[in-house]
């Protein structure tokens, strides 16, 4: 059977966070590059699928896509290593030394990937006759900041709440990748759950480093300042959150194997 019980599916995460901490800095940077912008063709793919059909459900359905190829192509997304990383040090097979090093060295090769494609999509575009595509991006970064500013602590409070709701499902989709040896299998259980975060409008951290930069290329009025302390900033402390207590260690709590008693040991082998 391809199925995988869930007490080796978290024991598969722990081997997987241990993987990713011993990763050398140039693959994590080249693979969480490759990650950043397979995730913008996504968000365009969406977009564009969104304002073609006039249903923003049909854009969820797509979306998708993206996160396939990271997971089947074994690359670097940060959001999901908030729930992987810090089981392989709860189980002493990585330090906090590397974990650090793995979500930071991730987040810039993110940056890097994302804004090459923004750049990219922005001297594609910009002179494009239909321009619907490149006015929605702009209203999404528009909203996803000062349409938050705007609300003050408020606004603050929902950003981070969102976040933490996203990756919830976002690093569930890095497990339920996990639950199946079929590569069909793995593409139908992961795309769940992004479906599911990107049909509500949840906040996503690399999403957001490709569409707010992309936003300011086309003209959104946002800030650096905008952009980092209105979203960037509390959206990923909120997927931290998400992923790390929701996901990684709400499923390491309930399935992972325990170690028999010596009492049962002994009775079952008949040896002291």
């Amino acid at each position: 059977m391809s199925f995988v019980k869930p007490d080796q599916v978290v024991e598969n995460m722990v081997q997987a966070g241990a993987m990713k901490a011993g990763l050398p800095v140039k693959d994590l940077l080249l693979r969480s590059a490759l990650s950043g912008v397979f995730l913008s063709y996504a968000v365009t793919l969406a977009m564009t699928a969104t304002l073609q059909t006039g249903a923003g459900i049909v854009g969820a359905l797509l979306f998708p896509v993206g996160f396939v190829l990271i997971i089947l192509l074994g690359l670097e997304l940060v959001t999901g290593n908030f729930a992987l990383v810090p089981l392989a040090v709860l189980e002493k097979r990585a330090t906090m030394s590397q974990l650090w090093s793995n979500w930071s060295w991730v987040f810039i090769g993110h940056i890097i990937g994302c804004l090459f494609y923004a750049i990219l999509y922005y001297a594609a575009f910009r002179h494009a006759a239909d321009q619907s595509v490149i006015e929605q991006i702009v209203k999404t970064a528009e909203a996803k900041t000062i349409g938050y500013q705007a609300l003050g602590s408020e606004g603050f409070v929902a950003v981070f709440i969102k976040a933490v709701l996203c990756n919830w499902m976002v690093a569930l989709g890095a497990v339920m990748a996990m639950t199946t040896e079929s590569v069909i299998g793995k593409i139908a259980a992961m795309w769940l759950p992004i479906f599911i975060f990107f049909a509500q409008g949840f906040e996503h951290a690399v999403v957001n480093l490709f569409v707010i930069p992309a936003g300011m290329m086309f003209g959104a009025d946002v800030s650096m300042a905008d952009w980092w302390i209105w979203n960037q900033i509390p959206v990923t402390i909120g997927n931290i959150v998400g992923g790390l207590l929701f996901t990684g260690m709400a499923l390491y709590a309930t399935h992972k194997k325990k170690q028999a008693p010596a009492s049962v040991i002994v009775a079952k082998t008949g040896t002291e």
